[in-house]
């Protein structure tokens, strides 16, 4: 919660659509850490987080997908979230990662 309250969750967004592979994914396993906090859940939505961790689902390295597959289930446990993260697009590239992601990606 410091972490978010210093303001540190937009630019982790950022980082997850103008960042290199490895800050993508530095990026997306951050805001998983963060998203298990219920307090952050609804923070790291309304920064906009969402879509471009769906992104990453498709786009990113097999770390990124995995991250960002867990940055959403976090993000999930909260229910206003779990429209967004359908409306975004998360369904069949989730489903994808479950057929053929990684052993990671697939917990």
């Amino acid at each position: 919660v410091a972490i978010a309250k210093a303001g540190a969750i937009p630019p982790l967004v950022a980082l997850l659509t103008a960042g290199t592979d490895f800050t993508k994914e530095l990026a997306a396993g951050t805001l998983q850490k963060l998203a298990a906090n219920y307090d952050n859940k609804a923070v790291i939505a309304k920064a906009g987080a969402i879509p471009p961790l769906v992104e990453l689902l498709t786009t990113g390295t097999a770390v990124a997908k995995e991250k960002a597959a867990g940055a959403l289930w976090n993000l999930a446990a909260y229910s206003d979230n779990q429209v967004e993260i359908a409306n975004a697009g998360a369904i069949p590239p989730v489903v994808e990662l479950l057929t053929s992601g990684t052993a990671v990606a697939k917990e």
